[in-house]
């Protein structure tokens, strides 16, 4: 038997402790096959009831312009103070702000809004860490999945606000960014604002254009800009140009609240 001596010992447990995850991952199913009857009707419906909630929480918000990006950002971040004059404009424009409710440049944009008397909106996500509900919304809801939380975000939306994010936000905005590519929803104006922040990614999508896998012309569908004035302006012309917003109207017979 080979006898570890004490420091060794020490540091090997140290190692081990360190290599454990943060979060603990969930149990693997891989290898057990299609879920029950019961399993995928019980699942069917929370999506169900999910949309539902989703639906009657939202239908009277207005129209809104969603702001996208990260939940780390601190008050000091000057992202952070960005979304939060993005916020305050979008409600000068007369929009709903719309963010994941969450903290960080969610918080912000929601934040800037509800300081300008704006309506602020967040659609939240159950998370083991990170998201909790801002303290600056009007009206909120939280989903269990991420797939209704995004579908919410891009249904009641005019137009989207990209700022500096991680992996969430370029989910998000690739996949908005896809929608509108393949006209599966209208050609709203997408703005990726921080030209230092995404200028390795623009020049991805560039070498994407070149290469043939994305079209020249759908270089156009994003606004790259680090000015305010510039991203709200191009939303306004837009919007003002292209669209009519009609007021919904409340059913009593469903309970609606506006």
């Amino acid at each position: 038997m080979i006898k570890l001596s004490g420091n060794l010992h020490l540091s090997m447990k140290a190692a081990t402790e360190k290599a454990a995850p943060i979060i603990p991952p969930k149990e693997h199913v891989y290898l057990e096959g299609p879920k029950s009857r019961g399993y995928e009707l019980t699942f069917a419906w929370k999506v169900f009831w999910q949309f539902i909630r989703g639906f009657r929480t939202l239908h009277f918000v207005g129209p809104c312009i969603t702001v996208f990006g990260s939940a780390r950002f601190k008050e000091d971040n000057i992202y952070y103070q960005q979304a939060r004059s993005m916020g305050k404009r979008i409600a000068q424009l007369g929009f709903t702000t719309m963010t994941g409710g969450g903290p960080g440049i969610m918080e912000a944009a929601n934040r800037g809004a509800f300081e300008a008397d704006g309506i602020s909106v967040g659609c939240n996500i159950q998370l083991p860490f990170e998201q909790k509900a801002n303290p600056y919304l009007n009206r909120s809801i939280t989903f269990e999945y991420f797939f209704l939380r995004k579908v919410m975000l891009v249904k009641y939306s005019y137009a989207f606000i990209i700022m500096p994010g991680g992996f969430g936000t370029m989910d998000e905005f690739f996949e908005t960014l896809t929608l509108v590519q393949t006209k599966t929803i209208t050609g709203f104006p997408i703005v990726l604002f921080g030209k230092a922040y995404y200028k390795e990614l623009m020049e991805a999508i560039i070498d994407m254009a070149k290469q043939g896998t994305i079209a020249e012309e759908d270089m156009s569908l994003v606004l790259l800009t680090d000015n305010e004035d510039e991203a709200i302006e191009h939303i306004r012309s837009y919007i003002t140009t292209n669209y009519k917003i009609k007021p919904r109207k409340r059913l009593r017979w469903l309970f609606e609240k506006r």
